[in-house]
């Protein structure tokens, strides 16, 4: 089945004019017949592919560094000068 760029665009719920954009600069697959772009079932499929957002490998946390300087302690806050 072929899908128009404003059927597209309802699927993925975004403009019509998105649509034909990332067609134009051939981000996203699609067909051209007629002198308008079409989209199959597949396409649709590959564009959702192609904009997936996977999360980000946790990685475990790392015990901090000691100073370079063994002459240089850990940092203090000082006193506000209205508190003195």
């Amino acid at each position: 089945m072929l899908h128009r760029p404003a059927e597209v665009a309802k699927i993925l719920d975004c403009s019509e004019w998105w649509v034909k954009e990332q067609a134009r600069k051939r981000r996203i697959p699609f067909t051209w017949i007629g002198g308008s772009y079409r989209f199959t079932d597949e396409h649709l499929a590959e564009i959702i592919r192609l904009f997936e957002v996977r999360p980000q490998e946790v990685r475990p946390a790392t015990p901090r560094a000691a100073p370079a300087n063994p002459m240089v302690g850990p940092l203090r806050a000082r006193k506000p000068r209205r508190a003195a």
